[in-house]
């Protein structure tokens, strides 16, 4: 099986919190220098994994990977994770959370899987 890290890139360390505790294949789609051909290979093997994940942090500048969990939550139900954290130094707010709270939601209702708990909880999910 392999995985699809997607979710929050820039300077947040979910990936490398989390990469030590899996135990299947997995790839990390954050590069120093990110250029079309980073952006061709990244499509190339998300389609090709067995699991796409997206772990969103507080540290997310961008909300494309909302949209990619919601479409692919609807398209490929079985292959997608869902799953927001707060780190040491990030938090969100309290409308942030009640947003995130109401996305996983509709993740799962759509039949996608969003884990609550801990990088532990999503290691011991994916590894299964």
């Amino acid at each position: 099986m392999k995985v699809f890290l997607g979710g929050t890139c820039g300077s947040s360390t979910w990936r490398n919190k989390l990469i030590p505790l899996l135990t299947v294949q997995f790839f990390n789609p954050v590069v120093p220098n990110w250029t079309p051909e980073c952006q061709a290979i990244e499509e190339k093997e998300k389609d090709e994994a067995d699991i796409r994940l997206y772990v969103l942090t507080p540290e997310t500048s961008s909300t494309y990977s909302i949209a990619e969990v919601v479409d692919d939550s609807n398209k490929l139900p079985s292959k997608t994770v869902f799953m927001f954290i707060e780190t040491e130094d990030f938090f969100f707010s309290k409308h942030e959370k009640t947003a995130l709270t109401k996305i996983g939601e509709m993740v799962k209702a759509n039949g996608a899987t969003w884990i609550v708990g801990g990088l532990d909880d999503l290691a011991a999910h994916l590894n299964s």
